[in-house]
């Protein structure tokens, strides 16, 4: 029997058992709850609110982060094998939407967090700068917006840092020059502005800094020099000023250096070569740059990419690409690299020739002057790209340039290349894009260049080229676009071009002298946007064909010779933006699907024989949209169109009375007889009209008379002589107003004479019935050559030759209306030769220099030949009679000199013996 102390150390034995197993099963149970929350509670509260944020998870990705499982084998999750607390999160190209939870910060073991390219927006939370372990942040390619947060200092172990393509603003915090170990910076594509902060150079561990895309501005600082371990710098785009800091030059590990479109200015060291020698990218095109390309250049070897487009370099380019073996593009356009026309200027072409790994070659607008040397045909095969556009190239292209097997694009354009093109054009089977515009070429277009099977846009415009248009086209069976305008190319158009249903984008073959009719085949570029067939010796009728070319927004058929009627076929074209077919001798009546086009913004029918009435509704509702000038047999339309108008339907015509007609003639001439005696006699009593010395005249650029006149398009040209050509234009600046342009050829004889004589009356002069000039503009095309242009108000009627010799079957002009035109012009002359300061002689009085305005009020025009008596101006010219043969007199052609007596005859044929009192006769 056991003693009391026993039984007593029994119980308390099975106690203390008892709290053990207690214990236990307490540890036990606390363990399986704690296991349940995944070993760490901070870490599985904060990750639930991480996915509480997520408004959108197309792929499910976030569907395992439930219960059922340990936050560690969560999907995106990474946790340490030791504490199992959360290490990394790797969650990018998820496409999961929605914003980023603050408690992120909360994951205190978090070494990497990656979620770039998703949708995640809102500010980036302070909250992150507790990570102090982490040292990969990855939060580019979403919608981040507002501010860098400044804590992220707190990171203290960052050293890769992704805020890239985001919409974060402000200024780069001061605080982030305490992240020591930092070694990429990557924040391109914000909108952070304050430029790039000296206070960068601290972080002495940067490798990597790419700032592309921020309006950031101000100047590049020297500071950045410390960072002596660089190897890749991007901050193009960056609106970035000054000069390049010497200090850069001297980060020799450097593998790219991009400050491309900015604004920097001043030279590059010539030892840029020797001080950079790892560069592997150059990248400063865009910017303001000047000076000689240093020939050091050529010793850093390892160069791949090389890219100073858009500089102000200058000076012979006398870089040694031989040593460039790893060179893969060059890029060297818009700047003046000429030298001084010496034989070896285009010697570059010859180094190049072991560059075998060369893929694009640009010198465009690089003003280099020259024969293209047979070596150019050395090339790289690897070459895709080589584009010597808007140069100074001259010579023969040579047929080496067959060699270049490789090429997929080939622009020469804009150059002095003349003779022939080479046949070797068709080795180049890998040719997709030809250009060789605005050159002397001559001869026939090659029959090899149907060789080109990937061909898809040839450019051949503006050249001398002739013959036939080869067939052989019609085996480019993926040309989209071609251009033959401006050549002058002969025969038909052969029906194997409108046979390639690849020719969606253009057809131009215009300004050509191409012959025959439009083929039937037309009918199958049904996906054809644009078609140019203007200005050529096209005949016959408009095909109807042309209404199954259902995608054409432009159709221009000017300046041909067809005739018939417009086909109603047309009114398929429901898409039609734009239609040309003005100046051709077609009839009939303006369709009146034509009104019904909605898509129609411009519409030109002008100098036809179309008869009827003129509609008043869709695009010729807008007189700014149509013209419809030199068709006299129409009517009605809107009231600024200044047409007669229409007869009423029905009813007989009843005939004038011979015998009232010949009652109202003869007292009426007896009338203008008197009247043009009484003009003619001295000088009046009233005070002469003065011109306004002082009168401020316009000033106009040679660029806005060319946007005004549609860069002198033929469809605005409203007459034509043999020193000037008159065009129709309107102004920016008042888009109601037209105007009249007369540009002066000044290749021709006499024209700048005649300019400043013209000046010189104009100067002079101011009365109603004299026309109004506006300005005059003497400048410089855009080729460099002379131009010199007047500019009048416009009138609206043409001139009295037009009226009077109307194909109409009746005139325009009734007899009271030739009286005030007869009125008109005798006053103008009076004034001309009793009223001015100094008495001018117009010199070439005739009926297509009365032009007539909205009222019919005529206005004596072109002063060309005019002499102002008792000046220098008034010297007779060796050259012989100035004038136009039946409007000057006899007395002038044999020897008399200029009169106002002579000048007052040369409104119509006058007389031997004409005198000023029947000067009007």
């Amino acid at each position: 029997m056991n003693s009391p102390k026993a039984i007593i150390c029994l119980a308390s034995s099975s106690r203390i058992s008892f709290l053990l197993y207690s214990l236990t099963i307490i540890c036990l149970t606390s363990a399986t709850v704690f296991a349940s929350s995944g070993g760490n509670e901070t870490d599985y509260q904060a990750l639930l609110s991480f996915k509480s944020k997520i408004t959108e998870d197309p792929y499910q990705i976030l569907t395992s982060w439930n219960h059922s499982f340990h936050f560690c084998e969560w999907s995106g999750i990474s946790c340490g094998k030791r504490h199992k607390r959360v290490t990394a999160i790797e969650l990018s190209s998820k496409s999961l939407r929605g914003s980023l939870s603050p408690h992120v910060g909360n994951l205190s073991f978090l070494h990497y967090l990656s979620l770039w390219n998703n949708s995640f927006q809102g500010t980036i939370p302070h909250e992150l700068g507790r990570l102090s372990r982490l040292r990969r942040l990855g939060l580019h390619e979403n919608k981040f917006s507002g501010v860098i947060p400044q804590n992220l200092s707190g990171c203290s172990n960052l050293e890769k840092l992704w805020l890239n393509k985001n919409w974060l603003i402000g200024s780069i915090p001061k605080e982030m020059s305490l992240l020591s170990k930092l070694t990429g910076l990557v924040m391109n594509d914000n909108k952070l502005t304050g430029g790039i902060p000296p206070f960068l150079g601290n972080i002495t561990s940067m490798e990597m800094f790419t700032a592309t895309g921020n309006p950031l501005g101000g100047r590049i600082p020297d500071t950045l020099g410390h960072w002596k371990s660089l190897t890749l710098f991007y901050s193009g785009e960056c609106n970035l000023n000054g000069s390049i800091p010497p200090s850069i030059f001297n980060l020799s590990l450097l593998v790219t250096f991009s400050l491309s479109a900015n604004h920097l200015t001043g030279s590059l060291p010539s030892d840029i070569g020797n001080q950079l020698p790892n560069l592997e990218g150059l990248q400063l095109w865009g910017n303001e740059l000047t000076g000689v390309l240093p020939p050091s250049i050529s010793n850093c070897s390892k160069l791949v990419i090389l890219e100073m487009s858009e500089n102000n370099f200058s000076g012979k380019l006398t870089i040694d690409f031989s040593k460039l073996r790893d060179i893969n593009l060059i890029e060297m356009s818009n700047n003046n690299l000429h030298g001084r026309g010496e034989a070896d200027d285009l010697w570059f072409i010859e180094s190049l020739k072991n560059c075998t790994k060369l893929v694009k070659l640009e010198f465009v607008n690089c003003n280099l002057i020259g024969v293209l040397p047979v070596s150019i045909g050395n090339l790289s095969h690897q070459l895709n790209s080589l584009y010597l556009r808007d140069n100074q190239l001259s010579g023969s292209l040579p047929s080496s340039i067959g060699s270049l097997v490789g090429l997929t694009t080939l622009g020469l354009g804009r150059n002095r290349f003349k003779g022939k093109i080479p046949t070797t054009i068709g080795n180049l089977q890998k040719l997709q894009r030809l250009s060789l515009t605005n050159n002397k070429f001559s001869g026939p277009i090659p029959d090899a260049i149907g060789n080109l099977s990937l061909l898809i846009e040839l450019y051949l415009y503006s050249n001398k080229l002739e013959g036939h248009i080869p067939s052989s086209l019609g085996k480019c069976k993926k040309l989209d676009l071609l251009n033959l305008a401006d050549n002058t190319l002969s025969g038909k158009l052969p029906w194997q071009l409108p046979k390639l249903p690849s020719l969606t984008v253009l057809l131009n073959l215009s300004q050509n002298s191409l012959s025959g009719s439009i083929p039937t085949q037309i009918k199958d570029l049904k996906m054809l946007c644009e078609l140019d067939l203007s200005y050529n010796n096209l005949t016959g009728t408009i095909t109807s064909s042309l209404g199954e070319c259902i995608s054409l927004t432009k159709l221009y058929l000017s300046g041909n010779i067809f005739q018939g009627i417009i086909p109603s076929s047309l009114s398929s074209l429901r898409g039609l933006e734009v239609l040309d077919i003005s100046h051709n001798n077609l009839s009939g009546k303006i369709p009146q699907f034509l009104d019904k086009w909605n898509s129609l913004e411009f519409l030109n029918l002008s100098f036809n024989d179309f008869e009827g009435q003129v509609p008043i509704i869709g695009v010729f509702a807008n007189s700014s949209l149509f013209s419809v000038l030199g068709n006299d047999r129409l009517c009605g339309g809107l009231v600024t169109l200044k047409l007669p108008k229409c007869k009423e339907k029905g009813g007989k015509k009843k005939r004038f009375p011979f015998f009232i007609l010949v009652i109202v003639i003869a007292p009426t001439l007896l009338i203008v007889l008197c009247c043009v005696y009484l003009l003619c006699k001295k000088k009046r009593n009233s005070q002469p009209s003065q011109s306004s010395g002082n009168e401020r005249f316009l000033k106009v650029s040679y660029n806005e008379l060319l946007k005004a006149t549609d860069r002198f398009s033929t469809a605005n040209l409203i007459g034509e002589g043999g020193i000037s050509s008159v065009y129709k234009g309107i102004f920016d600046s008042d888009d109601d107003k037209f105007v009249a342009v007369k540009v002066l050829h000044l290749q021709n004889r006499g024209a700048h004479r005649s300019f400043l004589a013209e000046c010189e009356a104009w100067r002079n002069i101011r009365h109603r019935n004299l026309l109004k000039i506006i300005t005059s503009c003497s400048s410089v095309d855009f080729q460099g050559n002379d131009f010199k242009a007047l500019v009048y108000e416009f009138m609206s009627n043409g001139s009295v030759h037009d009226s009077l010799h109307s194909s109409a079957n009746t005139s325009k002009l009734n007899l009271l209306q030739r009286i005030n035109i007869l009125k008109d012009v005798a006053t103008a002359l009076d004034y001309l030769h009793n009223h001015c300061q100094k008495t001018i002689v117009h010199g070439d009085l005739k009926p297509s220099n009365i032009l007539l305005d909205a009222d019919l009020v005529a206005h004596v025009g072109d002063f060309g030949l005019a002499r102002l008596l008792g000046t220098d101006l008034n010297q007779n010219s060796s050259t012989g009679v100035k004038g136009t043969i039946g409007y000057a007199p006899p007395e002038y052609g044999i020897g008399s000199e200029m009169t106002s007596s002579l000048s007052s005859c040369m409104y119509g044929k006058a007389e031997s013996n004409c005198k000023k009192e029947r000067c009007m006769s």
